[in-house]
């Protein structure tokens, strides 16, 4: 598997999961078909979806070329052969749970941290009442801050074996639509009782109260570190 084939298909992962989310969110702001799911009834800002266009183009340019980066800097580390489901689900779930740590406690810094909170992630947090394409809403600093955690989980992982590469483009793609999700606002049936995973109320409370639920994609850290909030979203 040559490393321009792995280059486009992480590219192809990528845009199709912010496709989705673009189409996702247009549903969401110009049609009432999930009206009846939404936990806030705030109505959206009139053109907001082109108003913060330029920086959602900004950060998926920067998250293309982590991509690229990513892909050659951890091409001698790959392995290319089609895994075991455990070995595909084991490396995915890891890199899951280190990234969602490192996310957890660099979230909360910038929040405790009252000149990041006002400079870099006050931005992410004009979307109060937030849909699915607002996760690329945040200053490109924090952004790129964030990767670090998907790095880390691909690194603890070659320390002691071969990362895969298709547990790499799995984990890539189910972490852009998890954000795409937990931006949703939106409390939809069948994906609101996954067992482990933090759920949309979450974060919408987070964006709501500015204040707990630091974590994306699990309820242990704000449960175990007492952060987690339950209050509904206001009207």
């Amino acid at each position: 598997m040559s490393t321009e084939y792995m280059i486009i298909v992480t590219l192809a992962v990528l845009y199709s999961g912010n496709l989705f989310g673009v189409i996702y969110s247009l549903i969401v702001l110009k049609t009432s078909i999930f009206a009846k799911y939404r936990i806030q009834t705030k109505p959206y800002k009139k053109g907001v979806f082109k108003e913060r266009l330029p920086l959602y183009l900004l950060n998926l340019l920067i998250l293309s070329i982590f991509g690229v980066v990513g892909i050659i800097t951890l091409r001698p580390f790959f392995d290319t052969e089609l895994p075991s489901i455990w070995m595909f689900a084991g490396q995915i779930l890891f890199i899951f749970i280190i990234d969602d740590a490192w996310f957890y406690f660099s979230h909360r810094y910038m929040h405790e941290n009252k000149y990041l909170l006002k400079k870099i992630h006050s931005i992410h947090h004009r979307a109060h009442t937030p849909f699915p394409l607002e996760y690329l809403y945040v200053h490109p600093l924090e952004w790129m801050i964030g990767v670090i955690g998907t790095f880390l989980g691909f690194g603890l992982i070659i320390l002691v074996m071969p990362l895969n590469i298709y547990a790499f483009w799995g984990f890539v793609l189910l972490r852009n639509l998890h954000e795409i999700h937990i931006h949703s606002d939106l409390n939809l049936p069948l994906l609101k009782h996954i067992p482990f995973v933090s759920p949309v109320e979450d974060h919408d409370v987070h964006h709501a109260k500015l204040n707990g639920n630091y974590a994306s994609t699990f309820r242990i850290w704000d449960r175990l570190l007492n952060t987690r909030f339950k209050e509904k979203s206001p009207e």
